[in-house]
């Protein structure tokens, strides 16, 4: 039996997942059917970039690793960093890397993950200013750091939250601005934004919602020196931390006819393929349907669609991703399940609240008020894995016994 050549352009979470699932998933290529060649960007194997804060906080870059020894040891699978793909030959077969070598395939998957989002504000490109995607960007701002100083974080969601903690852990103050009217505001309601502003505003982060960054002004040093909202606030910050969403990277889309979705990424269907019935795209980059999804678990269950595939196994086709999430949040314990913003027509709002313990909590209610639809908690998540296994089903107690973790 030939063996087949598999190509990974990108080596992030969802390519190192595919790469697991296709040596020992489910007994793996057991029979060695494919040679894996894997792409990367960046001068280091997968690591988990989820966990990119903890190197504010003391951990090393090995301890983010992925690929241990077993992977890069492993004949069948070669990894080469640095080398990012540059073009696609579709009729040859064949991809083509920044340092001009060529590599042929008989399956292309498309790893290529996504870019942070920088606004297009005067300033952006001060020294100063940093994106918060990569270990060496982590390494950047903790070289840049100045405790003591103010800094501004750019977006208030997972990410941005996640680096106003790991600019406070530097010494910093902190600063966050969201154009949203509250934190988080794609997980939680308003309601759970507000507890967690007031929660973090008392460990000395400032939030500034329902504004957006003007511009940065540069100082004597032509750095970074002052930063403006469209509120009129001005603040004094030497440091700008940009994470205010991410973008897919789909560039290799338009050289190599692949077609992209609307908001971009690469158009696959429910089975993760492109209508090039060699190539797959999975993670951040693929839009499945059209829908990107930005969360690394989603990325990991396209890997293992694709993977099936390729080994010749039954599998289901991705089924979309859920949104559920329970995070702890500068020490701030936050979830967001089902129809966390009562979206759903004739749904029905129970809240229960206590100002002064810092906690807010409510669930969603079918028009009847009989089937849980989704919620929200806020400084008290231990009704969650209750509520989560009852999403969708007919309510067990009353709202308010469910919501007290009873």
């Amino acid at each position: 039996m030939r063996t087949r050549t598999l190509v990974v352009a990108g080596y992030g979470m969802a390519g190192h997942r595919l790469v697991e699932e296709m040596r020992t998933g489910n007994r793996g290529d057991a029979d060695g059917t494919w040679r894996i060649v894997v792409l990367a960007e960046e001068p280091r194997p997968a690591y988990d970039r989820v966990a990119l804060s903890s190197l504010l906080s003391g951990a090393s870059a090995r301890d983010l690793t992925l690929a241990g020894p077993d992977v890069l040891g492993d004949p069948r699978v070669e990894v080469h960093l640095h080398s990012p793909v540059t073009g696609i030959d579709r009729t040859a077969g064949t991809v083509t890397c920044a340092k001009g070598r060529v590599f042929g395939y008989d399956a292309l998957v498309l790893a290529t993950g996504s870019r942070p989002f920088v606004p297009p504000v005067p300033g952006r490109e001060l020294p100063g200013c940093f994106v918060y995607r990569t270990v060496e960007d982590i390494d950047a701002i903790r070289a840049a750091a100045q405790p003591g100083r103010d800094a501004v974080v750019v977006g208030g969601g997972l990410l941005g939250l996640e680096a106003a903690g790991g600019l406070r852990q530097l010494g910093m103050r902190p600063h966050v601005v969201e154009m949203a009217p509250w934190l988080m505001a794609q997980q939680i309601d308003a309601g759970g934004g507000r507890v967690l502003a007031e929660a973090i505003a008392r460990l000395g982060v400032r939030v500034h919602c329902s504004t957006v960054l003007r511009g940065i002004e540069p100082g004597a040093n032509g750095r970074a020196a002052r930063v403006t909202l469209d509120d009129g606030t001005v603040v004094d910050a030497p440091l700008v931390v940009f994470s205010a969403g991410v973008r897919p990277r789909d560039e290799l889309a338009d050289p190599a006819a692949l077609a992209r979705a609307e908001r971009g990424g690469f158009l696959v269907d429910q089975w993760c393929r492109t209508a090039d019935e060699r190539v797959w795209a999975i993670g951040e980059c693929a839009a499945v349907e059209g829908r990107c999804h930005g969360l690394a678990a989603p990325g990991y269950r396209m890997a293992e669609t694709v993977a099936r595939q390729l080994l010749g196994r039954e599998g289901d086709a991705f089924a979309g991703a859920d949104a559920s999430a329970r995070l702890k949040l500068l020490g701030v314990d936050v979830a967001g399940f089902g129809d966390a913003h009562a979206r759903t027509g004739g749904s029905i709002e129970y809240v229960r609240e206590d100002r002064r313990a810092g906690t807010y909590a409510k669930v969603v209610l079918d028009r009847d008020g009989r089937t849980l639809l989704g919620g929200v908690l806020a400084g008290d998540t231990r009704a969650y894995p209750v509520l989560r296994a009852l999403t969708g089903r007919e309510l067990t107690a009353s709202p308010d016994t469910l919501l007290t973790g009873a």
